[in-house]
């Protein structure tokens, strides 16, 4: 290969997070290669789901018929409301039962360790396991346990994973940010204040990540509801609006 690596960090943002599926459509459209991927919670199912070889049209299909009431099964409140394998099955499904390591681009899946406090990088082993692992909102959903580690939301230690998708070889690294504080929210269920919490804990950690990547890309998602899966068509159009306003400045960092 004659040219730079490109790799993808697709950052948290629950329902936000389908706005990457504009943004790799605009870089595929745009002949933008990604040679690497790596995603936390929301940004690591669109990346499972594309490197598994789900074509981005199909994507496109498939995220606008995603309700959450499809996915939801409520358990007894212990370590979570909701136990996740309904979602799991999902990923199973729309995944092809693969591994990681069979995916069409390497891959990276950001998961935290809830005991430890350590970041958890998936790069080989079940796909399902380990995006059930880092979709996994403390409080909201059960908590997922690989190899005895207690797993929840990659974007707890790691909104977006800019060095995680370093660290697998990509020269380039162009971070895709799709959570941002919404100070107008209504603060009505448990939901909203755990999102809402997430949300500004990262605030400060997340200036790094734009000082660490190539690219930062900010789709403006704030009028949108994080937490409810409408307007999930209106979300992907902001992604690919404002991936295109960069990618003269990808272009010369490729020349």
């Amino acid at each position: 290969m004659n040219r730079p690596t490109v790799g993808l960090a697709l950052g948290s943002g629950s329902a936000r997070g389908f706005a990457h599926l504009g943004v790799i459509k605009v870089f595929e459209e745009e002949g933008i290669p990604i040679d690497y991927i790596a995603g936390s919670s929301m940004g690591a199912l669109v990346a499972a789901l594309y490197t598994a070889g789900q074509n981005i049209d199909d994507l496109y299909k498939l995220s606008t018929g995603f309700r959450r009431k499809y996915f939801i099964d409520v358990t007894v409140p212990k370590m979570g409301f909701i136990s996740g394998n309904k979602i799991k099955e999902f990923i199973k499904l729309f995944t092809y039962h693969k591994n990681i390591e069979d995916l069409a681009i390497p891959t990276a899946i950001v998961a935290t360790d809830l005991q430890k406090g350590e970041k958890v990088v998936f790069t080989k082993g079940s796909i399902a396991d380990a995006v059930r692992a880092s979709i996994s909102i403390p409080g909201v959903f059960v908590p997922e346990r690989i190899d005895g580690r207690l797993l929840v939301d990659g974007g707890v230690i790691d909104r977006v994973p800019v060095s995680v998708v370093k660290d697998l070889g990509a020269d380039i690294v162009v971070a895709v940010d799709v959570s941002e504080v919404n100070k107008n929210i209504e603060i009505q269920t448990i939901y909203d204040v755990i999102m809402q919490s997430i949300d500004i804990l990262q605030v400060e950690i997340i200036e790094n990540r734009e000082i660490e990547s190539d690219v930062m890309i900010r789709p403006h998602l704030v009028e949108f509801n994080a937490r409810s899966f409408t307007d999930i068509e209106a979300m992907i159009r902001v992604g690919e609006e404002e991936a295109r306003k960069h990618i003269d400045k990808i272009r010369s960092l490729l020349e």
